[in-house]
């Protein structure tokens, strides 16, 4: 199995050429590309949040703290949330994700577990495109492919690293076939990430078919006493 220097460096040189890509020839701007390079980085970590290890799974939770509360900042925006709330909304996120959301997944994943997972992968993707507010869904796509292909890299070496190519004779660890799959041993952990996966892409079926605009107006606020007649 690869390790985690090993997977920070492959995901971030993998980060490199998609942000060089995304650039030339696909025209994103410099700053876009910048951050799908990031999003790539990362994605080829996530897989290790299921790690026995503590030190992927601290370090990944803190990063996770910071990021995934920062994609919501456009969304708030449009909303109009006032910067205060944006602020406290960062704040408990921040605190959630950390702390909360880190104890709930160690208890209830296992390493190698469905999150080493194809199924895992696509729902990564899905909570990047959906999380981030853009009515351009090319860059929403960018983004989310960024995150995709960086997972796909960590499963894909760990996959690799549990065969021995040495001498004429392939042998295999006891992680092969482990890492790029559909299911798990657990019925319980398969049918919860199939089920997690089924609400987001129909989320994403009602995104698709409801686009957002730039124009769309604010939630308009309404009166305690109901609406109001012509003639007052």
């Amino acid at each position: 199995m690869a390790g985690f220097r090993t997977h920070i460096t492959v995901s971030g040189a993998l980060g490199v050429a998609y942000g060089g890509v995304a650039v030339q020839p696909l025209g994103f701007p410099t700053e876009t590309a910048l951050l799908a390079a990031g999003l790539t980085a990362v994605g080829g970590m996530l897989p290790d949040l299921d790690s026995d290890s503590g030190v992927p799974v601290r370090e990944m939770f803190g990063l996770a703290a910071v990021v995934l509360p920062l994609t919501l900042v456009p969304r708030l925006f449009h909303m109009h949330v006032s910067q205060e709330g944006i602020l406290v909304t960062l704040l408990f996120a921040y605190v959630g994700i950390r702390y909360g959301a880190s104890k709930v997944f160690r208890r209830f994943t296992v390493h190698r577990g469905m999150f080493h997972s194809v199924p895992a992968l696509l729902i990564c993707g899905l909570i990047v495109y959906l999380g981030y507010h853009s009515p351009d869904r090319r860059l929403r796509l960018l983004l989310a492919g960024g995150v995709m292909a960086g997972f796909f890299s960590h499963l894909l070496l760990d996959e690799m690293y549990s065969v021995d190519f040495r001498g004429l004779k392939v042998k295999l660890n006891k992680y092969a076939g482990t890492a790029v799959k559909m299911f798990s041993p657990s019925f319980s952990g398969t049918a919860t990430c199939y089920a997690l996966l089924g609400a987001l892409l129909y989320l994403a079926y009602l995104d698709y078919t409801h686009p957002m605009t730039d124009d769309d107006p604010p939630p308009r606020p309404r009166h305690a006493d109901g609406p109001r007649s012509r003639g007052h």
